[in-house]
């Protein structure tokens, strides 16, 4: 592992969540993002733990979830699926993300509003995300690792202090086939 450049080694370092909801034909719940990180992009559900609060990863995706969609999910339906590790994004921010998947099919009925403050949510089939204004690390690493590993669990350190970006996947279980989707 190497120390990033002098220029990288300071900057704040960010917790968070994103959170895989599919819903029964394996389409993914997206946010096209209006705010920074990532205004006009898609991502999944997500956001920020709160720090001063002590809040753990699975109570910010559960909170993150209801916040977003107005879903409310008891703590068995989310899982921990992957941990990334960022060093430098857009040479601004270091982010430690837990990456929760849900563990049950999400009916559209169930997301109470597609519109907020945040932008506005979408069901996109799985072969059409890489098509969509995603960030490179959602694309080239994180994007296929999170389907790779459904069911399973990952861990993958990404520095983005140099272009193009490398990434060490520190863990790797995959679930048996069967695991891997909610049909």
């Amino acid at each position: 592992m190497s120390t990033p450049p002098a220029n990288y080694i300071g900057l704040p370092y960010r917790i968070a969540v994103l959170c895989y909801l599919y819903d029964r034909d394996d389409n993914l719940l997206l946010l096209h993002r209006v705010k920074s990180p990532n205004a006009d992009m898609y991502s999944p559900i997500g956001g920020k733990l709160e720090l001063e609060t002590g809040e753990g990863p699975h109570d910010c995706a559960i909170r993150e979830i209801k916040e977003e969609t107005g879903l409310t999910l008891a703590p068995g339906d989310v899982r921990l699926t992957g941990i990334v590790s960022e060093c430098a994004y857009e040479g601004e921010t270091h982010w430690l993300m837990y990456l929760f998947e849900i563990m049950r099919p999400i009916g559209h009925d169930e997301v109470h509003w597609t519109h907020f403050d945040e932008g506005k949510l979408e069901w996109i089939p799985l072969d059409r995300v890489p098509d969509l204004p995603i960030p490179d690390t959602d694309r080239q690493i994180i994007g296929p690792l999170i389907q790779e590993h459904r069911g399973g669990f990952f861990m993958v350190h990404i520095d983005c202090s140099q272009q193009p970006m490398t990434w060490t996947i520190h863990e790797s279980i995959k679930a048996p086939i069967a695991a891997t989707s909610n049909k």
